[in-house]
């Protein structure tokens, strides 16, 4: 069996240290005291031997064995089934990683099953065995001391984040592509955390409520009401964090928007610089074209004088018409004509 520590207690102080559940079984049957065994990962077998020992109730035995239970308190009976989610912060990854530990409390025995290395139950037991006093009042000493371990561990926790919520602010506003992502997965991280540390301060009411039909010892009573101040602090600092990442998130938003519209109107203001260019541009080949009509145009009709001129500047004696009395009136007229044919046809497509 995973025995990390086995110990009988009598008035407060290490008396037996058995091998075995069975022996701290039998050894408490021979002495009035306190048994607290500790267990770290037990498989199925051996916590089923642990509550036939210590007549567990069958549903406290089922959540233990299912795990992945949430943090909560509940009585069976003279016994009490208690389930913790501590905690610690990994900075390098800004991840929360939990574990479970499992308290079963009754008559003369305290059983604490841990499946995480958080919390460290070995300063738990430590603390408490160099205060006889107070581990004598019985296993609500141990319970008390437990949670206020876990709220204790807590702190780092919100340490952690509180750092990195500060870095978000500064990336907020340095155009940082990855700080959405970032807001996102720590207000994930804050929620779980939120999950784990909540349900603490009903815990804590509820056994304070009970202190009287139970009878509760006055000073654990006054010691769990300073763990109670301590988890609503806890609890209030991981609400602040939720709303300042959902506030981060929302600038985030609004930055990414105005980035967006920023971008869009400078792309406007491109699109209508580049139209007027286009603009200039097609009225300056307009023009050009235009001019170029005219050129032709006129090009065109002076080429027909040009023709009949060079024709007759040949100075061939035999050509049609040269010594005809008519004949220079004639390719006169037959210049101007095809001219002027010319002409309107140019001026019909608006070429002048």
């Amino acid at each position: 069996m995973p025995l990390v520590d086995n110990a009988v207690y009598v008035g407060g102080h290490r008396t037996e240290n058995p091998r075995s559940v069975e022996e701290t079984f039998e050894v408490l049957r021979e002495r009035k005291g306190m048994a607290w065994i500790g267990l770290y990962r037990p498989d199925a077998e051996e916590i089923r031997s642990v509550a036939t020992e210590f007549g567990l109730h069958f549903l406290a035995v089922d959540d233990a064995l299912a795990g992945h239970q949430r943090a909560k308190l509940e009585r069976y009976g003279d016994t009490l089934f208690v389930v913790l989610r501590p905690a610690r912060y990994l900075d390098a990854e800004e991840k929360v990683e939990f574990g479970e530990l499992h308290v079963f409390l009754g008559p003369g025995f305290v059983v604490t099953i841990r499946h995480a290395e958080s919390p460290d139950v070995k300063r738990v037991r430590r603390r408490l065995e160099e205060n006889p006093e107070l581990l004598a009042l019985g296993p609500e000493s141990v319970l008390y001391a437990v949670l206020d371990q876990v709220v204790d561990e807590y702190g780092p926790v919100l340490a952690g984040l509180e750092n990195d919520i500060d870095e978000i602010e500064d990336q907020l506003f340095a155009n940082d592509a990855e700080v959405s992502r970032r807001i996102y997965e720590l207000h994930r991280e804050v929620t779980e955390f939120q999950r784990a540390s909540f349900p603490l301060v009903a815990m804590l009411e509820s056994l304070l409520r009970g202190s009287d039909k139970y009878q509760l010892d006055l000073e654990l009573q006054r010691l769990l009401r300073d763990v109670l101040d301590h988890a609503l602090k806890v609890t209030e600092r991981a609400d602040a964090f939720r709303l300042l990442l959902q506030n981060a998130l929302a600038v985030n938003t609004t930055l990414v928007s105005q980035q967006q519209n920023d971008e869009m109107r400078r792309l406007t203001e491109a699109s209508l610089a580049q139209n007027e260019e286009t603009r200039k541009l097609s009225e300056t080949t307009l023009a050009q074209t235009e001019q170029t009509k005219k050129i032709s145009s006129w090009a065109a009709i002076l080429f027909a004088p040009t023709l009949i001129g060079t024709i007759y500047g040949m100075n061939f004696d035999v050509m049609p018409e040269l010594h005809w009395t008519f004949g220079y009136p004639l390719a006169v007229v037959a210049m101007v004509a095809m001219g002027g044919v010319l002409y309107s046809v140019f001026k019909t497509k608006r070429w002048l």
